[in-house]
């Protein structure tokens, strides 16, 4: 039959083509007994090792998927090739003239498609180089581009760099001439088809090649350079090929693969010139995902090369990320499939927000190096990351970080880890260690029941949803009359709107509006305050006015409410008035819970500071200051009350 290979130089191929070689490109190997190897099948996700291969015999087996085969099956696997495709492929990186029974097949026949996609990448990354290089007009731009972040011509020529011209064809012209046809280059990515023929896929961009983890270039990331561009995207990447699957390739992979393997480290950045920078700075196993996230079969590459096992001493992963919005997102996003790795996950933010490109510009190679080196571990990053988004000088936000954090501290692996963990994120919230290893536990007891995630099914007191507002006005919730502190409240409030001239000379201003913890309330005591300065207490309907004109208007029916309700207490039957014995004890009791949140807040404040990364001693000695002040107010309330 025409085009069948020669079965002589079959087996020639698959003799002379070592199965261990072929094999180590795609996963780390080591031992597993005389003359057998081992390591994480590149076929199904696994973290203890069932892959195995016998050099001796050129045979490979996996034990999890029962997979198994020859050199040439495990190459027609691991890139989906068809069995001529990929003799044909190890044919290739052997140098061997394969023989076909009708005889050699000219060289475009001859040739697999995969064969053919990737030799017309690599003739169009030969064009791109060679215009970025020597290419006159809008080239310079981008060797501007370049030059501005510290690369020169022996980068270009490392890393493979180009420039795809602005004409719109002449790649197309290029790979014609070189004999590939259209369908070829449409196929490949290299091209568009149009109503008026073939165009350029990339145009006037600056441009990198992505080669898989053999080395073989699968397509290229473009960069805007000219504002004029009708694309208005800053990074074109090549869509989906048969060669190329931007889920399974990350870019520098051919350049790092044999450090991460030996060191059992990757580094993942954001962008080709990140890549670049790390690398041209000694750090070489940084690698980078081409126009998507990194997801799971990004991991499993990498743990794969890494040789990420169960029993092993754990190898590390180190993510870089813009210090901005969508910086921190990505790492929350890494964090979330943390648990797919064995290894440990680290995350390096410079703090200025630089990403390493601009670090190399702005310190140098030693500058990228601190960066890797100063990485802290994921769960720490994503604990700060989550507990920034609450206001720590408040207790309600200190309850409300507990709550969010707990479940990170919650989902660590090692259980041992688990109390120290503890303790630190206590020292970041400045509460007591037994109320974070609390909301941890119960956490922890969450995520074993499977419990739902959303609110409303949780069920629980403590997952009592807040009340919604309602007559106290429009973004105030209605105080919940069923805490007791907010009920005390209530009640003072009462008081002070019906009967102000109970209260001693002077009482009133013992009390400020962050003593009520309820914001309907203190707003409502705002205008309290400003009628008690201003109004005549003694009349009742001046007295009403006054707040009323005085407190905010979305709490004008609130102020109404608190005039009229009942206050549930006996009133002096010579008066009529509440009893001096009740109101002094409502007042007193406000008070003293307000000063026990003061205390509390300065307290959490100054235990932030001890594990702060920056000291500061000035705002420790002035909450030293306040905590003595505070206290001595408080003892003096509870003498009286005594």
């Amino acid at each position: 039959m025409a085009g069948l290979i020669n079965s002589e130089d079959i087996a020639a191929v698959k003799a002379r083509s070592s199965i261990e070689d072929v094999v180590r490109e795609h996963v780390t190997l080591r031992s597993a007994g005389p003359g057998s190897l081992k390591g994480l099948c590149p076929f199904h996700d696994e973290k203890t090792p069932s892959f195995n291969i016998r050099p001796a015999v050129g045979a490979w087996h996996c034990f999890g998927c029962q997979e198994g085969g020859d050199v040439i099956s495990f190459v027609q696997k691991i890139d989906h090739l068809t069995f001529s495709e990929a003799v044909e492929r190890l044919a290739q990186k052997l140098g061997m003239e394969l023989r076909y029974e009708d005889g050699q097949r000219p060289r475009e026949e001859g040739l697999g498609r995969r064969s053919r996609l990737i030799e017309a990448h690599r003739v169009a990354e030969e064009y791109y180089t060679d215009q970025l290089l020597n290419g006159q007009g809008p080239a310079r731009q981008g060797r501007d581009f370049l030059r501005a972040r510290d690369f020169n011509s022996a980068h270009v020529k490392q890393f493979g760099i180009g420039f795809a011209p602005r004409g719109g064809e002449d790649l197309v012209r290029h790979l014609r001439a070189k004999g590939f046809t259209d369908d070829e280059l449409v196929t490949g990515g290299l091209a568009g088809r149009g109503a008026r023929g073939l165009y350029d896929r990339f145009r006037g961009r600056l441009v990198w090649p992505i080669r898989d983890i053999t080395g073989d270039t699968v397509g290229f990331g473009a960069r805007r350079l000219f504002d004029d561009d009708r694309i208005e995207a800053k990074y074109l990447n090549t869509s989906e090929t048969p060669i190329y699957k931007k889920s399974t390739v990350l870019y520098g992979l051919d350049l790092a693969k044999k450090k991460i393997s030996q060191g059992r480290q990757a580094v993942v950045v954001e962008g080709y010139t990140d890549v670049m920078a790390c690398h041209l700075a000694g750090v070489e196993t940084a690698v980078a995902t081409c126009g998507t996230a990194f997801g799971a079969e990004h991991i499993k590459l990498l743990r794969r090369l890494m040789r990420d096992e169960a029993g092993l001493a754990p190898a590390k992963v180190i993510f870089t990320f813009d210090g901005d919005a969508a910086g921190q997102k990505a790492a929350m996003r890494a964090f979330a499939d943390d648990e797919k790795w064995t290894s440990q996950s680290f995350v390096a933010v410079e703090k200025s927000g630089k990403d390493p490109c601009e670090l190399r510009q702005a310190g140098g190679d030693p500058a990228v190096q601190a960066l890797i080196e100063d990485a802290v571990p994921m769960f720490e990053f994503a604990a700060r990351t989550t507990i920034k988004r609450f206001d720590l000088a408040t207790a309600e936000g200190r309850i409300q970080a507990v709550r969010a954090v707990a479940p990170i501290v919650a989902s660590i692996r090692d259980r041992s880890l688990q109390p120290e963990y503890t303790r630190e994120i206590s020292g970041m919230l400045g509460l007591d260690v037994e109320q974070v290893a609390s909301e941890v536990a119960r956490a922890g007891k969450l995520k074993v029941d499977d419990a739902p995630r959303s609110p409303g099914e949780r069920g629980g007191r403590d997952e009592v949803a807040e009340p919604s507002a309602g007559e106290s006005g429009a973004g105030l919730p209605v105080p919940d009359r069923r805490d007791p502190v907010v009920l005390a409240e209530r009640q003072l409030l009462q008081v002070l709107l019906q009967f102000p001239t109970v209260f001693k000379p002077g009482a009133i201003d013992l009390l400020t509006p962050d003593a009520f913890s309820a914001p309907a309330h203190r707003a409502v005591f705002d205008g309290v305050r400003i009628a008690h300065h201003a109004g005549d207490m003694a009349n009742a309907r001046a007295w009403m006015s006054a707040v009323t004109e005085a407190a905010p208007s979305p709490v004008g029916g609130l102020v109404s409410e608190l005039a009229v309700d009942t206050l549930p207490t006996r009133m002096d039957p010579n008066t009529g008035l509440p009893t001096s014995r009740y109101v002094d004890e409502l007042f007193d009791r406000v008070r003293t819970i307000a000063l026990t949140r003061r205390i509390a807040d300065a307290m959490s404040e100054m235990r932030r500071l001890d594990h702060a990364e920056t000291p500061a001693p000035e705002r420790t000695r002035e909450l030293g200051m306040e905590l003595q002040t505070l206290q001595r107010e408080l003892a003096a309330i509870k003498a009286g009350m005594g």
